[in-house]
């Protein structure tokens, strides 16, 4: 007689389930990383992640501004007389509609008066906001975050002075600085000239102000986390204090620090949108949509378009900004759902 394919013993039917059950267990157990669970928050919200999507195409475009250009426009500042009209001074098109001037080679029209193509100078001019955007808050996250954990952690006369500071430059008026400044502003500065000047002073001021936002926050989670108990075993083992704040303290404000940069880029996209509306942002003919709002205010009634286009882009681009910054502040919270 052959023997039985399978062990029919009492101890077998009970080993079956029991490993079984372990292996359930094992698998049950396996934990997921932040990054893991903040992945995964991120990908259910589906706005945050259209405007992440949003976001890098801006940045491509502005990257690659000028390939763009060479297959879709004209040069940015190449002059178009032959497509406005010599009597009102505007963009020849369909009658009176406010898409005059859009053609196939002009996409998006011609500027009034000079006949510039529009789309060239918004593909340009992406570049100019999301520069001085990015830059500004890099230098006021480094500021405020060294400033912040600073205040923080030694507490004291020092967190006084760099809090009495914060108060200051927040009650500051930052655009009545700039104008001031740009108007008594050589031509040539550090060995740059004519919009290079403008946008380092543009990306030094507005990170120089826009630091105590992040500085705050920093200053009031540092409060918090050098109470905790790794902190305080850091200091049992003879730790240093630059140890304890850029090993200890830095990595576990990385997550805010992420947030309220990403709603801090919106921001200085509008200020540099207004500070170029009115004049005090990178000089012409340099391309920029808050100057492309300002000269559409004479021509609105008579060309819509020109008002309409620029107008869209800022709203577009912080809008996108606004979404993902929300979506990463709830991704990264960590009393939300998983």
């Amino acid at each position: 007689m052959t023997a039985p394919l399978h062990d029919t013993s009492p101890d077998a039917d009970k080993a079956a389930p029991a490993d079984v059950a372990a292996d359930v267990a094992k698998k049950s157990v396996e934990g997921r990383s932040l990054r893991q669970i903040a992945w995964t928050r991120l990908k259910r919200d589906k706005l945050a992640l259209t405007g992440g999507v949003v976001v890098v195409l801006l940045v491509l475009v502005a990257l690659f501004a000028p390939l763009i250009v060479n297959l879709l426009g004209h040069p940015p500042d190449e002059f178009h007389q032959d497509r406005i009209d010599p009597l009102f001074g505007v963009a020849e098109g369909l009658d009176e509609s406010m898409f005059a001037g859009v053609s196939s080679d002009f996409l998006l029209g011609v500027e009034p008066g000079n006949g510039r193509d529009v789309f060239s100078r918004i593909v340009y001019g992406a570049r100019i906001s999301l520069l001085v955007a990015f830059l500004a808050a890099v230098v006021a996250v480094v500021l405020g975050t060294i400033l912040g954990i600073v205040a923080g952690y030694f507490g004291g006369w020092i967190d006084s002075v760099i809090s009495r500071v914060m108060d200051m430059l927040l009650a500051f008026p930052q655009l009545l600085f700039i104008i001031s400044l740009v108007s008594v502003l050589p031509g040539d500065l550090l060995g740059m000239t004519g919009s290079s000047v403008r946008i380092f002073i543009l990306v030094m001021v507005i990170g120089f102000f826009g630091w105590p936002y992040i500085g705050r926050i920093v200053r009031g989670q540092t409060l918090s986390l050098r109470e905790k108990e790794y902190v305080e075993a850091a200091r049992s083992l003879g730790a240093g204090r630059a140890y304890i704040l850029f090993k200890e303290l830095l990595p576990n404000l990385v997550a805010p620090i992420t947030v309220y940069t990403t709603l801090m880029i919106p921001t200085n996209i509008l200020t540099e949108a207004a500070l170029s509306f009115l004049n005090a942002g990178v000089k012409p003919p340099t391309s920029s949509w808050g100057q492309m709002l300002s000269k559409a205010i004479n021509t609105y009634e008579s060309d819509p378009l020109f008002m309409i286009v620029p107008g869209l882009a800022i709203f577009i681009t912080v809008l996108a900004f606004n979404l993902f910054g929300d979506g990463v502040r709830d991704a990264l919270d960590p009393k939300g759902t998983r």
